[in-house]
């Protein structure tokens, strides 16, 4: 397994010479919800997540069909939209795969010409370019449909100097909790069907120039019950990182076939955001009542100081602490991680976050998978859903 991430990783440069230059991308704008109230789910996110008002469009605003609420931690946005009447795709949508991630929005330099290269590569067409103006300038935006009815969304701003986007207005708030640390998207994982993951390797490869620079297969991501596969797709300078989670056959019911089912199709299965300090972010967001999967066994930390031995690293943080707050860690040739993950966030076992902190590592903590997915089953079982 180290040798293989070694060989797809040997010099970055190297994995993403295949990646094509027609797409550049400078990093992830803003991830939009769709979410059955965004003015309380917005609260949520500022007490739990630690994120600040931003930006706000409504009726206040002129806009008649939807309520929007921007919120910022660092370089990480996120709009949380809701439909203000019925006959509303915003309000179908949530009908059918409850709260989720409609579109994950990347920056770029030219709109149109991301629209145009990937339309013309195959890409079906969400919204075409569009040009949004105010006092503080322009904003081109044009979007795409990605697996389900995800979209991606290219912005351009480098004409507007205003808080977010033209019809929306600065947030003022009196509630404003501190951060948690949170820095930017480290990555963003999205579950498909039943023997659909190459089918978007390929459309991720074709239509965005993307390259497939990690793969694990259901003899690497397996348990006693249930397995599944994934592919890491990647863009040209390595922003913008989408691993593609397909289910696999096993004894029970899979994470994956878990979520197709509460989702009712494909789509975002969970963010990953950054920290500098993952003690200090965890702890915090505890206290504030998020909850994380359960606590890997003792053995699985009696065994952490040979795994990282192997790759000669040496771990900075108190092992204790980490073993405390259910913190996994992995290591591969460029160093070590942290990572851990939330429960779903929701009612639906669909949506969850996982919080990272990279020490050098460019993987995903393969040596976490089977830890992690019997945690995960062990949640599936009390569910009833196994």
């Amino acid at each position: 397994m180290a040798k293989d991430i070694k060989n797809v990783e040997y010099g970055l440069e190297k994995i993403f010479e295949g990646a094509q230059d027609f797409l550049p991308l400078l990093g992830t704008d803003y991830v939009e919800f769709y979410v059955g109230n965004a003015k309380q789910a917005a609260h949520f996110y500022k007490t739990a997540f630690g994120f600040q008002s931003h930006a706000y469009a409504g009726l206040e605003t002129g806009v008649k069909d939807r309520a929007s609420y921007v919120l910022k931690q660092d370089k990480i946005r996120i709009v949380l939209t809701t439909a203000l009447k019925s006959d509303s795709e915003i309000g179908e949508h949530v009908k059918k795969h409850g709260d989720g991630v409609k579109i994950v929005a990347l920056w770029v330099e030219d709109a149109r010409k991301s629209y145009e290269e990937t339309i013309k590569r195959g890409a079906k067409s969400f919204m075409e370019p569009k040009v949004e103006s105010d006092e503080h300038g322009e904003v081109v935006r044009a979007g795409i449909y990605t697996y389900g009815e995800t979209v991606h969304m290219f912005v351009e701003r480098k004409n507007y100097k205003g808080d977010f986007l033209p019809g929306f207005r600065k947030w003022e708030s009196d509630y404003n909790p501190e951060p948690v640390g949170l820095k930017f998207i480290d990555h963003m994982v999205g579950n498909v069907g039943w023997n659909e993951m190459n089918v978007w390797v390929k459309w991720y490869e074709d239509v965005m120039g993307f390259v497939n620079f990690l793969s694990f297969d259901d003899k690497q991501i397996t348990t006693e019950y249930s397995a599944l596969m994934s592919k890491v797709m990647s863009n040209g300078n390595g922003r913008i990182k989408f691993p593609i989670n397909e289910p696999a056959e096993g004894k029970k019911k899979s994470q994956i076939e878990e979520y197709l089912d509460f989702y009712e199709g494909s789509g975002v299965q969970h963010i990953a955001v950054a920290t500098d300090d993952i003690l200090k972010t965890v702890s915090e967001m505890r206290a504030r009542g998020i909850e994380f999967l359960s606590t890997p066994p003792k053995s699985y930390y009696d065994d952490v100081p040979v795994r990282l031995d192997k790759h000669d690293h040496k771990l900075q943080e108190d092992i204790d602490q980490l073993r405390s707050l259910g913190i996994m860690i992995d290591a591969d040739e460029e160093g070590y991680l942290l990572q851990i993950f939330t429960k779903p966030i929701e009612d639906r076992p669909t949506l969850f976050f996982e919080v990272i902190q990279r020490m050098g590592a460019k993987g995903f903590g393969a040596g976490n998978f089977k830890a992690l997915f019997e945690s995960i089953e062990r949640e599936q079982e009390l569910r009833g859903t196994l």
